[in-house]
Order: structure tokens, then sequence, then C-alpha cells
């Protein structure tokens, strides 16, 4: 049977088409280690990858029995923003991506709309991608809830079994599978590599990719024809 043009390219924002991952990971390690809670970049890889900020803060809550002081969602999201100004970088190859693709893309974020919004510009993508952008402040789940990815198709009016989906994390995996959509995982971004372990079963991607010039040569139909 002769394999089908995807209809539409969704993409995460975070470790996708921003370096971000790292610079969030390395803030939130630093600012409850002075709450004395003790944790890694691998900790935060494993559990918080690809989640929401809300979920993300209610897991640390439960797992550590903090009760978390006034102002430090505040302080830890202004203090985010901050290091991005300074440090956020478009991921090699997003911009010749866009340039040649040959079918509609959106994005799905864990991301709140102020963040991807700074984010996106800071890297000079809002103008492209602002405006098919989608939060999950606009549905009910979050990721790995199929919610999101299956909100972005409709809003772009393209069946879910006709995306393709470009992520980082297994929580996104999860989500794009139970959208009943095939996913690709990236691996390109700074809190990833090519030692990055074996996907679990239930968050098995169809293919991994280290680079985004990797997606044409994968699957040449998605290019533009020169």
């Amino acid at each position: 049977m002769a394999r089908r043009t995807p209809g539409l390219l969704i993409l995460d924002c975070d470790g996708v088409l921003i370096d971000s991952e790292i610079i969030s990971a390395r803030m939130l390690v630093a600012e409850l280690a002075k709450l004395g809670v003790g944790i890694d970049l691998a900790y935060v890889a494993r559990h918080f990858l690809g989640r929401s900020y809300p979920t993300v803060m209610a897991t640390i809550r439960r797992e550590f029995g903090l009760d978390l002081p006034a102002g430090f969602e505040e302080r830890y999201r202004e203090g985010l923003l901050s290091a991005f100004a300074r440090e956020l970088r478009i991921m090699p190859g997003v911009a010749d991506l866009l340039d040649r693709l040959a079918v509609p893309c959106c994005v799905a974020t864990s991301s709140s709309p102020r963040r991807v919004e700074m984010s996106l510009r800071l890297v000079g993508l809002w103008d492209r991608l602002g405006g098919v952008t989608f939060t999950a402040s606009e549905v009910a789940r979050g990721k790995p809830a199929p919610d999101l990815f299956l909100h972005a198709a409709a809003r772009m009016a393209v069946a879910p079994e006709e995306c393709l989906v470009i992520e980082d994390s297994l929580t996104g995996i999860r989500a794009a599978l139970a959208a009943g959509m095939e996913v690709w995982r990236f691996t390109g971004g700074s809190h990833m590599g090519p030692d990055t372990p074996e996907e679990p079963e239930d968050a098995r991607a169809a293919r991994r990719l280290a680079a985004f010039d990797e997606i044409f040569r994968a699957m040449p139909e998605l290019a533009r024809t020169p």
C-alpha cells in the first residue's frame, strides 16, 4: 500500500522548535534546592518533560510533601523568562524546515500562552507560527491526554490519522499516540542526545530524528518542489 503524505505537521515547542528544556530544568533544580529539595536533571527529564507547569507543581507538592511558599511560582516563571531572554536559541534546522515544508504545520505545546509567545518571539518564529500555535490552556486535559493534539487537528481542519507529530518527550509521544497520530521523536535538543534511552513500549515513536533535515530524507514528499 502506498504511503499517504501527511496533511498536517504538528510540532511541539519546547525541546523541538526551541532549545529550552535544559534551561527550564536547570532553573527548576536550582529553585527547589533553595527549599531543600534535591533533584537532578535526570529526575526532571523522567518526571516533568513535556508536562504543563501546573502539573509539575502539583507533582512536586505531592511527591515531596512540599508546601510551596507564596510567590514561588511567580518568581520561578519570571526567572525562567529572564533566563530565556539571555540564553534561548532556535533549534538548528527549524527555519529551513518551515521554508521547505509542502504541507501546513502548527504548534501544540504545554507552555502557557505568555511563555510560548515570548519564546517564539525571541527566536523569530512568532510571526510565522503565532497564528497556528495551540496551548494546553485551550483544552480540559494536557499531555499525555490526546486533547491538545485533537484540538490542534480540528482547528487546522485535518483528520487525526492524517497528522504527523514531532515530539521530544515521552509525555508528548503518549499524547500523540492516544490521538491516533503518527509521531516521530526529536532527540536533537541539548537535554537529549544519541545516548537517550529507548522509549518504553507505551511511548514508542515510529522514528527518531537527531536533526530536522532527516524529516525530508525520511519522507521526501513533505518537501516543496524547487
